[in-house]
Formats: structure tokens, sequence, C-alpha cells
């Protein structure tokens, strides 16, 4: 069934949840990441043991939908000074969005915090339904307003790690992509200036936002 303009900017308006979205981080391949000690600190808890608990039910369902645990929920644990030289152990794990869901589905939901993700992942899982009903041409033209999206904050970011020439910057992700300037991609394609992202596929598209995620990631850790 196809839904109509007001559905869709009604789910685009109550989602995402901006803490649970600017506390992701990105790994080195360009995958998105967060961690168990920031994620309990956004879902309201404040001891480790309490939310330790919530993580190992969420391993446990994680088991009974038949999936493998370990790829979703990452040991990091790290070895921290906490003065005196004694070095103390901190307990952590590297979560993919799944395992965050799983988290949310098995925290206290009299939490308001925890009420609020359960709430966000049902929307996040309403707007995936009503992606999968998008024809091929609606999917390219949403993933290209994407990439606009994340290339305003990969500008802005490159000029907070003190990046001045941004042509050099810019035509350096095409060339992770194509493995040629923007200038020669150009002219292979027999395109104009300005026009290869609206004319790139969905394939395109979605390979660039890889590329972006990484340069991202590269450019706060230099930040």
């Amino acid at each position: 069934m196809k839904n109509t303009p007001n559905e869709n900017r009604e789910l685009q308006t109550i989602g995402p949840s901006k803490d649970f979205e600017s506390i992701k981080k990105i790994d080195e391949n360009g995958v998105e990441y967060w961690t168990a000690r920031e994620l309990m600190q956004v879902l309201g808890y404040s001891l480790w043991q309490n939310f330790e608990s919530v993580i190992k039910k969420a391993q446990q369902s994680c088991v009974n939908s038949r999936q493998f645990p370990q790829d979703h929920f990452i040991d990091i644990n790290k070895l921290t000074q906490v003065g005196h030289g004694i070095v103390r152990k901190f307990d952590d794990y590297k979560l993919d969005r799944f395992a965050c869901y799983l988290i949310a589905q098995n925290g206290d939901s009299s939490k308001p915090a925890i009420a609020l993700a359960q709430t966000y992942f049902a929307i996040q899982t309403r707007k995936q339904e009503i992606l999968d009903n998008l024809s091929e041409t609606e999917k390219r033209i949403m993933k290209r307003q994407e990439v606009s999206d994340k290339n305003k904050l990969l500008f802005s970011t490159a000029k907070l790690a003190g990046v001045s020439n941004f042509g050099l910057f810019n035509d350096a992700g095409y060339k992770g992509l194509y493995t040629m300037s923007l200038k020669d991609v150009e002219n292979k394609k027999g395109i104009t200036k300005g026009e290869l992202l609206d004319r790139a596929g969905g394939e395109e598209l979605a390979q660039y936002t890889v590329i972006q995620c990484g340069s991202l990631s590269y450019l706060i850790q230099c930040a």
C-alpha cells in the first residue's frame, strides 16, 4: 500500500532521536556503532552493574532471534589509570544498531528515556517498511538527499579540522570512489559540471556515503 506524503513527513518529524544519533560513532571502515557506556547515560542508567544486566538480557534476546551476540555486542574492555599508579579495568561494548534496539526493548520501560527509545525504534522500523515500498527512483532521490546532507556536515567538520583547500579535499572523495578526479569522471560520463551526483545511481550514491562516513571519522579524530 502506497504511503501518503503527509505520513512520510510525520515520520521524518518525529525521529530520529537527537541524543541517540549524537553519540553514534563511525569506525575506520565507515560502519556506525555506539559504546555501551555512552548509551547507558542516554537511556537514563547511572550504575554500570544495572545497565550490564540489561545488556545480558539483550544478548539472550539476540540468541533467541537466532543471531550471534558477538556479531552485535563486541567487548572493548579498557584499562584506565585512576590515580597513584592504580590501573582499573572498565567493561564496555561496541554496539551496532540492532544491539541498541535489543537493549532498549529489554530496558526498564518505567524510565522515560527507555520509553522514548522504544518509541524511536518503533518509528525507525515503520520508516524502513515505508522505504521498502518505495520505487527505485524514490529510493535514489532519498539517497541523493542523504549525500547532500552529509556533504554539508563533512565540509563543516573539515573546516573545524583545519582543511583550507576544499577543492582538493572534495576531489579526494571522488578519487576514492572512481579512482579519478571529479573532472575526469565528468568527462568520461559526458556530463556537465555539478551533475555527477544528480545522475548517479543508487549503488553509486550508497558507496559515496560510505566514503563520506570514513572521511568524517578521520576528521573527527583530527579536530
